[in-house]
């Protein structure tokens, strides 16, 4: 190597020791407040800091050329602390600080799962337990807690209790306006809401008289001025109106079919009904249709992230829940009922199957005829699918099926050989239903509504004498479209919305010999718009809720203009007063062509007005009401009025006199409600009473005005539940005058070969009595296995109940008296697990 390049590597060498040494010199970790006070020199800044706070702290210094945010940047990620410039001069110095704790359902006091936690600084999503943490830098930050279907909580982080993790109780957005008025109205889970509906909670319900499910149309049924002058849930009764006067909603969606067994069990499943809500006045804008009254039946509106479910069997069917988590925004709920007919008939069973055939082809024939062979089956699926994209998002998907089918065999012998045939009847239901709600911020939120239900009655009567086959089918399919938008602000809501409805109704009527074919086919769409203020003053004494609905049906051209108005005002501590009104209208009702329609199991079928003979059904109603509350005694009184035009007799179930009449008319009823209840520890008693005056007005009958076949005079219901964490034990009276009746004139029966009545409803048949009780004993069986036992008693005095009387002339042309009666003694058992 020559000179020169010997010098030239040396001088390399030396010019990179020089600068590794620099480099070295310039990576040296300092004291942090040597640094700091160099920053502060350089940028005329002052750091507060508690003392020897930064004790033996080194960090390496930032470059002399950096900003002041990029120096305090770097020192952040070297020690972890918070700097905080809370002014252009001063910068405080502090540790991070840890912000944890639970989100709950503060109704349900349930966890959250997936709820939001958002801070200036860091971001957040609650488990499977609602629980969340975070690390923010100052304790000036506020956070936001979002959770769909709950009010937003925005709180500074200085109100959190340091190094706790406390829970963090969310309210529903529609407990804000809708709490609860009266809680236990009777017994734990009924509750009187401020929005002037009664509803029934069963995730906390406990036990009625004679129930050991919690079937939703039977437990409605304990409710003041709410009846079955059949004892049967598809056929309801509210302050003297007629089963098809009354919505009846599962999710939103509009069920024409309530009954298992032809209506004496509901066909909607307990487990997957989480709240029924009864509303017989004042009805929100949003709803249209039932002039007496509405059940809107809701499932469980929120993601619950835990698999779990229920296995049930009972002597009338089995059951079976589950809810299936998917992910954390979404979870699937499935439930199914089927009977147990197929596999063993019960006592109960029979007693049932006996009281849905009485006075049927099913259970009694002609002489000739024997009727064999008699199979009943029901079944009902239901599935749920949520979903939460985000916090502001919601989707629901609902399905339902519902299924009943009675089949049996008639034989009829001659010439020495049998001839059977088989007759059928079956009802089903489908419907399917999609909700989306947006929660654009805590004021305002829209929700779309789509839905499609369809129902058919079908029954195929074979004549095994006469070699005839009759089929006859009731067919309803209706198509509804909702938008409808809610915008909080202060002491106001106020509600805005649109909705289409298409409803098709066919009756067929087939006969094979001779040949005869009648099939009916009406459609009806209705256009509907609403909007509704609600006003609730600051002390949360006073709410007035007014609104108007225009529904405006096209096939007749015609405009329904439909106003409501509630009002509720608290008198001191203890008072409360109610004033409720609503007009109304439906295009649906259900009528009675023939006693053995159908083989006389469901006579009733659909049918939509014509505007004409069959006329819109409207309703104007009003009522006062006042509630006393005090150490757990209650009072509650109310007084309505209720008048509805555009009945016909064919609807109104005639079985004497006018049974085949065709004429329209009116009804107009009024009357008085009062519950007396009163709880004492564990236990919750009850005495309420019904009075009723209810009267048709027909101007073509030969009768203009004479009593409604619904008038139920005085109605008496007394009641007892026991409940503890083990047992719930109840017991009741159920009395009521009976429905009215005609009979023949005595000793002039007959007139021209037809019955000769007396004036119309000026008898009574006999009244009701029926004793009631059921207890269930709750255990555990392990760690993840609950389970529950009871059993019930259904009449215990076996009282033989007339709910019915019918007329007819026999060979001698006399008339026979013939009668149908309730329920006897039934008992039922019932075992669960839940998991």
């Amino acid at each position: 190597m020559s000179i020169k390049s010997k010098y030239s590597l040396s001088i390399l060498i030396c010019l990179l020791s020089y600068f590794s040494f620099q480099g070295q010199e310039k990576s040296q970790k300092l004291p942090i407040t040597e640094v700091l006070g160099t920053i502060s020199t350089l940028h005329q800044v002052s750091f507060n800091y508690e003392s020897n706070f930064l004790t033996d702290i080194k960090v390496y210094p930032p470059a002399d050329n950096l900003d002041l945010s990029a120096k305090i940047s770097l020192l952040e990620k070297q020690t972890n602390f918070v700097f905080d410039q809370v002014s252009a001069a001063i910068i405080t110095i502090s540790n991070p600080i840890k912000v944890c704790g639970y989100i709950i359902d503060a109704s349900a006091q349930q966890p959250l799962l997936g709820a939001t936690i958002t801070g200036t600084s860091a971001y957040a999503v609650s488990d499977e337990n609602g629980y969340f943490e975070l690390v923010l830098k100052s304790s000036k930050e506020l956070l936001t807690i979002r959770y769909i279907g709950f009010k937003t909580i925005e709180r500074q982080v200085k109100f959190f209790n340091s190094g706790q993790c406390d829970p963090i109780n969310m309210l529903e957005q529609q407990e804000l306006i809708n709490a609860v008025l009266i809680e236990g109205y009777l017994v734990k889970g009924i509750d009187k809401n401020k929005d002037w509906s009664t509803s029934i909670d069963y995730s906390k319900f406990t036990l009625l008289p004679g129930l050991i499910e919690s079937d939703v149309l039977q437990t409605v049924q304990a409710l003041p001025s709410i009846l079955s002058v059949d004892e049967t849930v598809s056929n309801i009764n509210i302050r003297g109106g007629t089963n098809d006067q009354n919505l009846m909603l599962w999710d939103g969606i509009k069920m024409y079919q309530t009954g298992h067994f032809f209506g004496l069990i509901s066909s909607f499943n307990p487990h997957m009904t989480q709240v029924a809500t009864v509303i017989n006045n004042g009805t929100d804008v949003a709803l249209t249709d039932g002039v007496s009254g509405t059940i809107n039946m809701q499932t469980e509106q929120k993601i619950d992230s835990k698999f779990g479910g229920i296995f049930g069997l009972n002597f009338l069917n089995a059951e079976l829940f589950s809810n299936i988590p998917i992910g954390k925004k979404s979870s699937l709920q499935v439930a199914s009922r089927k009977s147990l007919d197929e596999l063993v008939r019960t006592p109960t069973y029979d007693v049932y199957f006996d009281r849905v055939t009485q006075d049927t082809e099913a259970q009694e024939n002609v002489a000739e005829v024997t009727s064999s062979n008699q199979e009943f089956n029901f079944y009902d699926t239901s599935l749920r699918w949520l979903y939460n994209p985000t916090d502001k998002d919601f989707l629901r998907l609902n399905f339902i099926l519902i299924s009943n089918e009675l089949s049996f065999n008639e034989t009829v012998a001659e010439d020495s050989i049998l001839r059977i045939r088989q007759s059928n009847v079956a009802q089903n239901s489908m419907a399917v239903g999609f909700d989306y709600k947006r929660q654009w911020n805590d004021r305002l939120s829209s929700t779309l509504n789509i839905y499609n239900s369809d129902y058919k009655l079908q029954a195929q009567n074979a004549d095994v004498l006469a070699m005839q086959l009759f089929l006859q089918k009731n067919s309803v399919s209706e198509t509804n479209i909702k938008f409808e938008n809610v915008y909080s602000q202060d002491l106001w809501q106020f509600k805005l919305g649109y909705s289409f409805i298409e409803t098709e109704v066919i009756n067929l009527n087939d006969i094979d010999l001779p040949r005869y074919v009648r099939r009916d086919e009406e459609i009806v769409r209705e256009h509907g718009a609403f909007t509704q203020a609600w006003y609730t003053n600051a002390n949360r004494d006073f709410s007035v809720r007014a609104g108007v609905r225009a529904n405006y049906i096209t096939k007749f051209e015609k405009l329904i203009l439909e106003p409501r108005l509630s009002v509720r005002k608290a008198i001191g501590d203890h008072l409360e007063l109610e004033v409720l009104g609503e007009f109304k209208h439906q295009n649906t009702s259900q009528i009675v062509n023939f006693q053995n329609d159908f083989l006389g199991i469901e006579k009733r079928r659909w049918q939509l007005t014509d505007n004409d003979s069959i006329p819109i059904i409207e309703s104007k109603q009003a009522s006062m009401g006042l509630i006393y509350k005090n150490d757990g005694w209650l009072l509650d009184v109310h007084a309505y009025y209720k008048t509805v035009d555009g009945i016909t007799t064919q609807s109104q179930s005639f079985t004497t006199k006018y049974e085949f009449e065709k004429e329209k008319g009116n009804y107009d009823a009024y009357g008085f409600e009062l519950l007396f209840r009163k709880k004492l520890n564990k236990i919750s008693s009850w005495l309420s009473y019904s009075y009723l005056n209810n009267a048709y007005t027909f101007a073509t009958l030969k009768e203009i005005e004479f009593p409604n076949n619904f008038d139920i005079t005085h109605s008496i219901t007394l009641g007892s539940t026991y409940s503890n964490k083990d047992w719930d034990i109840s017991a009741g009276v159920n009395y009521r005058t009976g429905k009215p009746t005609s009979i023949p004139v005595s000793e002039n029966e007959v007139m021209n070969d037809v019955i000769n009545f007396d004036r119309a409803n000026n008898n009574r048949i006999q009244d009701y009595l029926r004793l009631d009780a059921s207890a269930i004993y709750k255990f555990r069986i392990s760690d993840s296995f609950n389970s529950e036992i009871g059993a019930s008693v259904w009449n215990i005095s076996n009282r033989e109940n007339t709910i019915n009387n019918y007329f007819k002339i026999n060979e001698d042309d006399r008339v026979d008296q013939f009668s149908r009666f309730s329920l006897g003694l039934t008992t039922n058992a019932v075992v669960r697990i839940y998991f």
